[in-house]
């Protein structure tokens, strides 16, 4: 996943896993606001829960909130926003699972029926405070460290059972249930994917405002707008941090002994590199060569 921070402040998430047979199970609690982009390995799918999280997260423009369920389907990148103090828990199961247990549930049923599943509040209805107990359960053995002991392992028919639980909590959510993106959100959301496609495409040189507000084809103040209502940043501060957490990125996947820092600060765009180890270290609290020599080497990195 890549990820770029929202604040100055470094990350920091509590965040623990376990893999069964068929099924990863992943639950985190972040202290720092971000804006994330994934793609799902084929022929897989993530089903997951929002225990809470604050008023500001988004996915695709479309609002989330706490205790909100959802499906996610190899199908291109999906990109969202999370506020600090979030906590989620997913499940990533193979494609096929989800379909055979699909058809079991509702033998005449054809596609994966996408917009029931993708997202949904969970409801009174039995089936939905199921779900919500299911995925509560998971929650408590990934991330807190001392269990009771009357509380039963995570075994292979948990997965099983939770899907089941997942699908019929989605099937039978009610419109009321299933968010929808605003006519204005979704302008917006279309403003910041345009001008940040642009800003990756030239980020090794410099960009300024009215050729972001070229790329996204609106005005300087519907661009301001745009991203400090989805981000709460303006647009130029955006692209600082998506310039810094690229570094970043490039840093912990670099080899040392045929890449430089100079280099790959040159390529995100950082011209004046005293200014950008000092930025560097406040956010995540270390200096651009430490990452980088702490990255493994590229021979390695192939052999694993």
């Amino acid at each position: 996943m890549e990820m770029v921070l929202l604040g100055s402040s470094g990350p920091r998430a509590a965040i623990g896993s376990h893999a069964l047979n068929e099924a990863i199970f992943c639950s985190g609690e972040i202290d720092f606001p971000f804006r994330g982009r994934f793609v799902l390995p084929e022929d897989w799918c993530l089903l997951g829960y929002i225990h809470h999280t604050p008023a500001g997260s988004w996915c695709h423009g479309t609002s989330l909130g706490s205790g909100m369920a959802f499906t996610i389907l190899p199908e291109g990148i999906s990109e969202f926003m999370l506020c600090a103090g979030s906590q989620i828990t997913v499940m990533l199961i193979p494609l096929e699972q989800l379909q055979r247990k699909l058809v079991e549930l509702v033998p005449h049923q054809g596609e994966i029926p996408t917009r029931l599943l993708s997202l949904f509040n969970l409801s009174d209805e039995p089936s939905a405070l199921k779900l919500h107990t299911q995925f509560e359960r998971i929650r408590q053995h990934l991330i807190f460290d001392h269990l009771p002991a009357e509380v039963p392992p995570l075994l292979d028919e948990d997965a099983n059972a939770l899907l089941e639980s997942h699908l019929l909590a989605g099937l039978s959510a009610s419109a009321e249930d299933r968010p929808q993106c605003s006519r204005g959100r979704r302008t917006h959301y279309l403003i910041v994917q345009r001008t940040e496609q642009f800003m990756r495409a030239n980020m090794r040189h410099d960009i300024y405002n009215n050729e972001m507000c070229n790329a996204a084809g609106v005005s300087e103040r519907a661009l301001r707008y745009a991203f400090e209502d989805l981000l709460g940043l303006s647009p130029n501060r955006y692209l600082s941090m998506l310039r810094l957490c690229t570094a970043c990125r490039s840093l912990s996947m670099s080899d040392a002994s045929r890449r430089s820092v100079k280099s790959v600060a040159l390529s995100c765009g950082f011209w004046d590199l005293s200014r950008f180890a000092d930025h560097y270290r406040r956010v995540f609290g270390e200096l651009p060569r430490d990452t980088l020599m702490r990255a493994p080497p590229i021979d390695a990195m192939s052999v694993a």
